[in-house]
């Protein structure tokens, strides 16, 4: 036994990690670039030689056209839409991950919860889930936010709450088809306490597909944040915001619709970016 023991661990110590297999997935590679540009872009907007995301120059909205001293053209307001999409960039990078993180902080506790102990447990995490899981999840961010307000915690409130039930639902899952394996009998013989059973056993076994579906909901955070913005209940003005963007620039979309094709852009390209390292990744975790 001890030799088969040994076996298996040199086994596992040989293969690669799944961070260390990702320069073998072009997909992975691919959304990776799209995330580091926009990080780079979002970490340099301090220091790059562009106007304040709020100055107006209103000598520029007559002719609001990219040029020499905006690059990508002025908004409405005479704003520089080259350095409020970088500033927004900051926002949406901050917002997301810390959205999503929150989200997952709420989920998976429950979700393990549920799926080791089962019963009552389960019967009351599950019911909540599917209660909340009813609403329609664009009216439910609508109804959140116009309750308690635009605000960069409310809207990290909102997608905790939107987003918790399905993360638990996931997590349940794969409890469920880890919960009466070997490895969870030794740790219960061991007298292991549950919390260390759900979080040091549990936990690392389902990570492959938590990760992916991390990616994934990276993506849908920022896809949310700009439809808030987009109808009105996203950051309050005048901060930069994605979707306000948008919303702005459709006013002159005949005319000028660079004020609202460049923000659009900028939301497609980084929720690609996020949409494809998370293919990236399930398709090495297929190869495991």
């Amino acid at each position: 036994m001890t030799a088969v023991a040994d076996t298996i661990a040199e086994v596992e110590r040989k293969q690669p990690s799944l961070l260390a297999r990702l320069p073998t997935s072009p997909t992975a590679m691919a959304g990776i670039v799209l995330i580091a540009v926009w990080v780079t872009l979002a970490l340099l907007a301090p220091f790059l030689p562009l106007p304040p995301p709020n100055k107006q120059d209103y000598l520029s909205i007559a002719h609001p056209l990219p040029s020499a001293a905006h690059w990508l053209g002025v908004d409405l307001k005479g704003r520089d839409l080259l350095s409020r999409l970088l500033w927004g960039a900051r926002v949406v990078l901050t917002v997301g991950p810390i959205a999503a993180i929150s989200a997952y902080a709420v989920g998976v506790p429950l979700g393990l919860a549920s799926g080791y102990f089962g019963g009552r447990v389960d019967m009351i995490v599950s019911r909540l889930g599917d209660i909340i899981l009813s609403f329609p999840i664009i009216v439910l961010y609508v109804i959140l936010i116009a309750t308690i307000g635009p605000s960069f915690l409310n809207i990290v409130v909102a997608v905790v709450l939107a987003s918790g039930p399905g993360i638990a639902r996931i997590v349940r899952g794969l409890s469920l088809e880890q919960r009466h394996l070997d490895y969870i009998a030794a740790a219960e013989l061991r007298r292991e306490s549950a919390l260390y059973i759900m979080f040091v056993e549990l936990l690392p076994n389902c990570r492959g597909p938590l990760i992916t579906d991390f990616c994934l909901r990276l993506g849908y955070t920022i896809i949310t944040i700009g439809l808030l913005g987009f109808l009105g209940l996203g950051l309050p003005p005048p901060d930069p915001d994605w979707g306000t963007m948008v919303k702005e620039g459709t006013a002159m979309i005949s005319v000028d619709p660079h004020m609202s094709l460049f923000p659009a852009i900028a939301i497609v390209t980084l929720v690609l970016g996020f949409n494809l390292l998370a293919d990236g990744l399930r398709e090495l975790s297929l190869n495991d």
